[in-house]
């Protein structure tokens, strides 16, 4: 991928740091949104798809922490680098206890900055390709093999016919392995719409998948309280 077409969301609260650090990264090619608090870096996070974030520990309104806390309910995987002006051993460790990728202690160069991020960058880019792709009919988690295209899960001792729901939602859970997928994405998806007695209906289906994948406990559809499910498949 081409680094102009990684997108990159900066939180900072420092002016002038923003400026310098928002002008450096576009001049070297990427793309970048630039807000001023937490707050406003969670809603521009939720109105579009970033390739990694860096934020500054320290701001007003919410913090670099609480702010990844709250991402990391929405997206697990995007990458996230601390901008800080605290070197505790405690600050560090926190941070990469909430889920960020790397902690970068002011002041710093840019030539770090930019290095640590194409490293980043370049192994999340590589772990993508081992993810299912939206034009991917034939999924395989557990025992179990799910072709999409004749909506049949198989397993050794069975073999299922879906209904049309029952395999177009399962197949948006296959798509989100190990990573949230939340309701109303689903429903959107699936249904084209979120409407609440659709929802009634989702869990519905979802309780019939639960029942169809019993067979490996190593495939599990997890819910996630008042945010929505997590199609969890164990590494073997």
């Amino acid at each position: 991928m081409a680094k102009e077409n990684f997108k990159i969301l900066l939180v900072e609260d420092d002016p002038n740091l923003s400026l310098v650090l928002e002008d450096y990264l576009e001049m070297i090619g990427y793309k970048i949104v630039s807000c001023e608090n937490g707050e406003e870096g969670l809603a521009a996070f939720k109105k579009e798809r970033f390739d990694l974030c860096i934020f500054d520990v320290m701001m007003p309104k919410k913090d670099g922490f609480t702010l990844t806390e709250d991402i990391r309910k929405i997206n697990k995987d995007v990458p996230v680098v601390f901008l800080t002006a605290k070197s505790f051993k405690e600050d560090r460790i926190k941070g990469f206890q909430v889920g960020c990728d790397d902690y970068i202690t002011k002041p710093f160069s840019t030539e770090e900055l930019n290095y640590r991020i194409k490293a980043i960058l370049r192994r999340t880019t590589s772990n993508k390709t081992n993810r299912p792709s939206e034009n991917e009919v034939v999924f395989k988690f557990g025992i179990f093999t799910f072709d999409s295209l004749n909506m049949l899960l198989t397993s050794p001792d069975k073999e299922l016919h879906l209904t049309r729901k029952e395999s177009e939602l399962l197949k948006v859970l296959c798509q989100n392995r190990n990573q949230l997928l939340t309701r109303e994405n689903a429903l959107k998806s699936v249904w084209g719409d979120d409407d609440y007695f659709i929802g009634r209906s989702m869990d519905v289906f979802i309780t019939k998948l639960r029942k169809y994948i019993k067979d490996d406990p190593s495939v599990t559809i997890a819910n996630v309280h008042g945010t929505g499910f997590k199609f969890v498949v164990e590494e073997k």
